[in-house]
């Protein structure tokens, strides 16, 4: 078998994603040693991105818990409004909006104490979700700091348009780059952005990246 070839900065930021603290949903604080790998970390290219997804994640059911009170789910966890009372959620944001999509909206949740927010997107690799990154990411990190807030972000199948915003989030908001981003949400549901998002996901990362480069070399 063929070994796949990694760049150094990709090994490195790839090995310090192993540690105990992201085995499982925590509020996890960036250690010293964590910093360090963050300064040495380059965004990796779109052929190692796809890659690292192909490491086989089982589903794991309709609905998991990526990080503390975020959950991704497909559109049958959408649809159990039982389901979603018994888990407390009290924000939905539909990542398959619209009437040839998952077509719930806000009348469809009247009986859930739920706020609701829908992305109109398709899970095409030419579709721009780009434009919903900070957007959604700031709609979720303002529901997570509502009391006893809780989130589910789904499309369809709860593995490519959900997964990418929830990426996007943890980038814009919780300060990890793009693998640890990745490694953090797949250790809990087998999530695999498409190509077009993988890219959109990647071209983040280098604007976050850059801007946390100049950020440091400020006085």
């Amino acid at each position: 078998m063929e070994e796949l070839f990694f760049p150094v900065s990709f090994r490195m930021s790839w090995y310090s994603l192993h540690a105990d603290n992201l085995r499982r949903p925590g509020l996890q604080r960036m250690s010293s040693r964590s910093l360090s790998c963050q300064q040495s970390y380059q965004t990796p290219e779109l052929g190692e991105l796809q890659r690292l997804l192909w490491t086989p994640v089982p589903c794991r059911g309709n609905v998991n818990e990526v990080w503390p009170n975020l959950y991704i789910g497909d559109l049958y966890i959408a649809r159990n409004i039982e389901q979603l009372r018994q888990m407390g959620i009290t924000h939905i944001v539909n990542a398959a909006a619209g009437r040839f999509h998952i077509d719930t909206g806000a009348k469809f949740y009247r009986d859930l104490p739920v706020d609701y927010y829908g992305v109109e997107a398709d899970d095409d690799p030419k579709f721009d979700l780009s434009i919903y990154f900070y957007p959604t990411a700031k709609y979720i990190r303002a529901a997570l700091n509502s009391p006893r807030g809780k989130v589910l972000v789904h499309c369809a199948m709860g593995i490519s348009r959900s997964a990418t915003l929830v990426l996007a989030f943890l980038m814009i908001y919780e300060n990890k780059n793009l693998v640890e981003a990745l490694k953090t949400v797949r250790e809990h549901r087998g999530v695999c952005p498409n190509t077009g998002f993988l890219s959109q996901l990647r071209d983040l990362d280098l604007r976050l990246m850059s801007e946390k480069g100049k950020a440091r070399e400020v006085p």
